[in-house]
């Protein structure tokens, strides 16, 4: 009988932390306030609100404008870009700057989605509307989107499958509010009809803008991805109208989204 109890004990408190461990995943990250009244006073820093609050990053992904001219690069070398080997979260980014961070690229990929951030992040102040946070842009290589078919008919589960399995050999690009202030079509729904209509689920485009390191993502808050290097913020985005043929380093053809 004693036997008995004490194995049933056990199996209760086993039980019991189970249950506790369910609902400590249930349970909501706090949402973090914001630190200005909207994104014109958010300063390039961002929030200092919290723990994972880097202003060097935040002042990077801040940026309006560059300059330089832009290199062609393709995906496939986007996503075999190295990871640091000595870089510490908030540390000095020099090793990232001899990667090629801050460096101007255009690449050429497949446009999955435009996905809204609403959730809120330290570089917009954890502001959290449409106009006042960054758009995700999904790009992945023709060959992703020839091994991950759309079928015909598919349900919303069969389309949700087959857009997780392209996502994770994906590259990021994103838009920022900031540049959006000068570039007002850079929104999820300027580009995301203009997906939707493709049969393959996916737009070719042409994206430039600044090479990043999202050092943020690297150590915590893993994206479904293939690799932190990312094209952020976008200056200046292209993609090819339907019956129309676009090349990487050829101007024709391509259609500016602000057009």
């Amino acid at each position: 009988m004693k036997r008995f109890l004490i194995v049933l004990l056990a199996i209760i408190a086993l039980l019991m932390a189970a249950d506790a461990k369910t609902k400590a995943k249930k349970k909501k990250a706090p949402v973090q306030p914001t630190c200005a009244t909207n994104i014109g006073t958010c300063a390039a820093e961002g929030c200092s609100s919290d723990n994972h609050h880097d202003p060097k990053l935040n002042r990077l992904k801040n940026r309006k404008s560059n300059s330089q001219p832009a290199t062609d690069r393709s995906l496939t070398w986007m996503k075999t870009r190295p990871n640091p080997t000595n870089y510490t979260l908030g540390g000095s980014r020099s090793e990232l700057t001899t990667l090629g961070e801050g460096d101007q690229v255009r690449v050429v990929g497949y446009l999955l989605a435009a996905k809204l951030e609403l959730g809120g992040e330290s570089c917009n102040c954890y502001l959290r509307t449409e106009e006042e946070t960054d758009n995700h842009l999904v790009l992945v290589t023709k060959a992703t989107v020839d091994k991950f078919l759309l079928p015909q008919h598919a349900n919303t589960t069969t389309l949700k499958k087959v857009f997780h399995k392209r996502e994770a050999e994906s590259v990021t690009a994103e838009y920022t509010p900031r540049v959006r202030l000068e570039h007002p079509n850079f929104t999820n729904g300027k580009i995301q009809p203009l997906i939707n209509k493709t049969p393959q689920g996916a737009l070719l485009v042409r994206v430039t803008g600044q090479l990043l390191f999202d050092s943020e993502h690297f150590f915590e808050h893993k994206l479904n991805r293939v690799r932190n290097w990312e094209i952020h913020p976008v200056f200046h985005l292209e993609y090819c109208p339907k019956g129309k043929t676009c090349t990487a380093n050829n101007d024709n053809n391509w259609k500016d989204i602000e057009d």
